[in-house]
């Protein structure tokens, strides 16, 4: 596996069509799910519970896995004390109780690699003057260990010496950002935000104040912070849009990731999708019944991931609906299963594995 897990790096992400990609994530997750029933016993026990015991040859279809809201409750892990690396954690909003993931140096290394790896198709392997749309705040003293944090540490690897662009109330720094871009008017730039930060604390605000800034050469990736954004009637066309005719961005990328799968994400591709790669994975689950739904149909989203060794996290059933609309033949020419996210499960809280232990 380990022999595996080097040589997938050296392939482009979304170069594996669909009968390699079943064959390598088949062998993956067998591997993975038989690692962590042996080495955890929490995991084995909702295993057994929830699916009757694992059959480590089944198909990915039947692939067993955690409902998300498991790691808000259990401390899962499946390496010894003196091997944990670090904790993340979840934003843990809406009142909820965050997530509590265990890192180990070999997961902490392979997310960082599926991560670049992933990236480099949007931001063209080079690191590039960055603009974070978030507080300095953001990086205090439990930024290691915050999902907010964690990712601004994170997508920093691929930008050059950081700006914030918001003060400590989370409205625009205008002397900033406005230095920033006149400073970079010449060359491509990297500015990331949550999605729901973007569009308050930059669109409005801006709009607002009657401000107009050209950020026509910026490459804006962003993610998190839909549910608020719903709430404002705002869907994924209207935002983008108003980073059009605000500001002239026509480079926009919404990512879905989570905590619970650090270094797994999913891109959105210039068509508009988003997009599994050769690390990770997509099923649509019925929402009463569980069972596997087809191309087109709602359900609940279950990522795979090929990167957890440290804790149990390699199939997790989620409490965001989405739609699977196509695999190896999007527009954009990339392979591999595209989808779409619809929003969050109401009242959401899969419920069942906690009970088992």
């Amino acid at each position: 596996m380990t022999d595996t897990m080097d040589s997938i790096f050296d392939i482009a992400p979304y170069s594996m069509a669909r009968a390699e990609k079943v064959a390598f994530l088949q062998s993956s997750m067998s591997e993975l799910t038989q690692f962590h029933y042996d080495r955890c016993s929490e995991y084995k026990a909702m295993i057994d519970a929830l699916f009757g015991g694992c059959d480590f040859t089944t198909s990915l279809d039947e692939l067993p896995y955690l409902p998300v809201g498991v790691f808000k409750h259990h401390r899962l892990k499946s390496i010894p004390d003196d091997e944990v690396f670090k904790y993340m954690r979840s934003s843990g909003t809406s009142g909820q109780r965050p997530s509590e993931i265990v890192l180990d140096k070999k997961t902490a290394n392979l997310q960082t690699k599926g991560l670049t790896k992933t990236l480099n198709g949007v931001l063209g392997g080079q690191r590039l003057p960055m603009l974070v749309v978030d507080s300095e705040d953001a990086l205090g003293a439990n930024a290691n260990f915050s999902a907010r944090g964690a990712a601004i540490r994170g997508f920093s690897m691929f930008g050059r010496r950081p700006v914030f662009a918001l003060d400590h109330d989370l409205k625009p720094d205008l002397l900033r950002i406005k230095s920033f871009f006149d400073q970079h008017k010449d060359k491509a730039v990297f500015v990331f935000g949550f999605t729901f930060l973007i569009w308050t604390s930059l669109c409005e605000a801006l709009a607002e104040l009657d401000i107009q800034i050209d950020m026509s050469n910026a490459i804006l990736l962003h993610g998190g912070g839909w549910k608020k954004l719903v709430n404002k009637a705002v869907s994924p066309a209207a935002f983008k849009e108003r980073l059009k005719q605000q500001f002239n961005i026509s480079r926009i990328h919404d990512y879905y990731g989570m905590v619970e799968q650090t270094g797994s994400i999913y891109v959105e591709c210039d068509a508009g999708h988003l997009h599994c790669s050769v690390f990770n994975d997509v099923l649509i689950k019925d929402v009463i019944s569980l069972e596997n739904k087809n191309f087109g149909e709602e359900g609940l989203i279950q990522t795979l991931s090929i990167f957890p060794y440290s804790y149990p996290g390699h199939s997790i059933l989620t409490e965001d609906l989405g739609m699977l609309l196509g695999e190896d033949d999007c527009p954009c020419g990339r392979k591999g299963k595209y989808f779409r996210v619809l929003g969050r499960l109401a009242e959401a809280e899969i419920r069942g594995c906690s009970d088992t232990l």
